[in-house]
């Protein structure tokens, strides 16, 4: 039996990674990217099985298309860069708000674009948004309007693509991401500040992708991963 093929944008660390990580172990054709094409191929080799890296940069979306040009069709595609972006008006940076858009909004749209005709019909769209919409932080102004253009995007996405499935996952604070882990103060302040009283975790993060790209009737959905942190 042929095994599922998964297009990672943005695998080459973090929840990318771990999501390529798990796939690899499952036996998938994985292909993961990164602004680096040494470092995910370096990355692919790590991960092991049928995983390759190849270079793709979203914030350069006019040459996505040809950095994808050699990928055969796939069934599943996430979309899990990240950029971060500290931004006030006080002292409003252009080029790092622009780059952030450009990446999340544009770079993302160009990678489904040109796979588009390349992705199965009962296959599936998986974005990454996150809390800052709908919890602004000082700074995190252009972060918090991206992150709900993303939600604007799976309906639109969705409905242009169907019957494919499109859905975007918004995790909370994730304790044991690498931007999050030593920030150890701050994360306690959110686990006591969550019903549940324990952080988000990769884990976490891995297994709703998962969810996401198995149910084959959960379409056009926001999933918040936050432990109801929002709710307090």
């Amino acid at each position: 039996m042929t095994q599922p093929a998964l297009l990672i944008v943005g695998g080459t660390h973090g929840m990318g990674k771990e999501i390529a990580r798990h796939y690899a172990k499952q036996g998938w054709s994985v292909v993961l990217t990164g602004r680096d094409g040494s470092v995910a191929k370096s990355v692919a080799t790590e991960l092991g099985g049928d995983t390759r890296g190849i270079a793709l940069d979203l914030s350069e979306p006019e040459l996505v298309a040809d950095a994808l040009a050699d990928l055969g069709a796939v069934d599943h595609l996430v979309l899990a860069a990240i950029a971060r972006d500290t931004n006030t008006l006080d002292n409003y940076d252009i080029a790092s708000a622009r780059n952030l858009v450009t990446m999340k909004l544009l770079g993302n749209t160009a990678v489904v674009s040109a796979m588009r005709e390349r992705l199965a019909e009962d296959g599936s769209i998986v974005l990454f948004g996150g809390r800052a919409k709908d919890r602004p932080y000082p700074g995190g102004m252009t972060v918090g309007t991206v992150n709900a253009g993303i939600s604007g995007m799976v309906v639109a996405l969705a409905l242009q693509l169907a019957p494919r499935r499109v859905n975007a996952i918004h995790p909370g604070i994730v304790a044991d991401a690498p931007y999050w882990s030593g920030r150890h103060e701050f994360t306690a302040q959110v686990r006591m500040a969550t019903p549940t009283g324990r952080n988000v975790t990769m884990e976490d993060i891995v297994d709703t992708v998962d969810f996401l790209i198995r149910n084959r009737s959960v379409n056009g959905i926001d999933m918040y991963v936050d432990g109801g942190w929002l709710l307090l």
